[in-house]
């Protein structure tokens, strides 16, 4: 298996919003490569489990931090079988569901829990070798010197039929919920939704996700880094 010479090291950034594709190929991607793998979006969904159970007021941005600073999080990052703990429950589930979801944007909008996950994240990206890390804000903030950042993005419609189908949702609320957190997660004030001015952007609207993740294995060998 090769490496970075430079370095030693491999990260690999992948942003890009919901339904993209994002966990799914890096998971796979990061299986290919023998790498961890760090789903940051569930470390936000997991804060805000945190938040909702606490019962505080989510426009209460004081609070919402404390009890981000305050959870257990800790997160695996075997991309076979990563799991997500906080304050001593697994809630791989129920971070995925409906009130986390409606929810979540709002708190990682709160600078201060950005700033606390930032720093995690950049500690366990540190700790590790060989690393796909997946989000909205890696290529941009979090691991600026990835070596190599992408920027995966697909039609509304492939989005909303992705993710309604993980959900068993309705199509049409489904696409209304991924506009409202595109809208949010993009003009949320501290570390937004953006492209990484170097990244690769790739479209997955009519890509299997094999053949993303052999570009991206393409990409990576072109390196010296597959």
């Amino acid at each position: 298996m090769g490496q970075n010479e430079r370095t030693g090291r491999c990260v690999v950034a992948v942003d890009g919003p919901s339904g993209s594709g994002k966990s799914t190929v890096s998971r796979r991607l990061a299986v290919s490569l023998g790498a961890r793998y760090l789903d940051t979006g569930a470390m936000y969904r997991a804060v805000t489990w945190a938040v909702l159970r606490s019962g505080v007021d989510l426009t209460d941005l004081e609070s919402v931090a404390k009890v981000a600073g305050e959870v257990d999080l800790r997160i695996g990052t075997d991309p076979q079988g990563y799991g997500v703990i906080a304050d001593g429950v697994h809630v791989e589930k129920e971070i995925r569901g409906p009130e986390v979801t409606a929810a979540v944007s709002a708190v990682a909008a709160v600078p201060a829990v950005r700033e606390q996950l930032v720093a995690r994240q950049r500690e366990m990206i540190t700790n590790s070798d060989r690393i796909v890390v997946e989000g909205r804000d890696i290529g941009s903030v979090v691991a600026p010197d990835a070596d190599l950042k992408v920027y995966l993005t697909a039609s509304e419609s492939a989005r909303a039929q992705r993710r309604s189908a993980e959900d068993a949702a309705d199509i049409a609320a489904t696409a209304a919920d991924l506009a409202r957190r595109d809208r949010l997660d993009s003009t949320r004030e501290v570390n937004p939704l953006q492209q990484a001015p170097d990244a690769v952007v790739l479209d997955t609207t009519e890509l299997g996700i094999d053949e993303v993740v052999a570009r991206l294995r393409a990409l990576l060998t072109e390196r010296g880094l597959a």
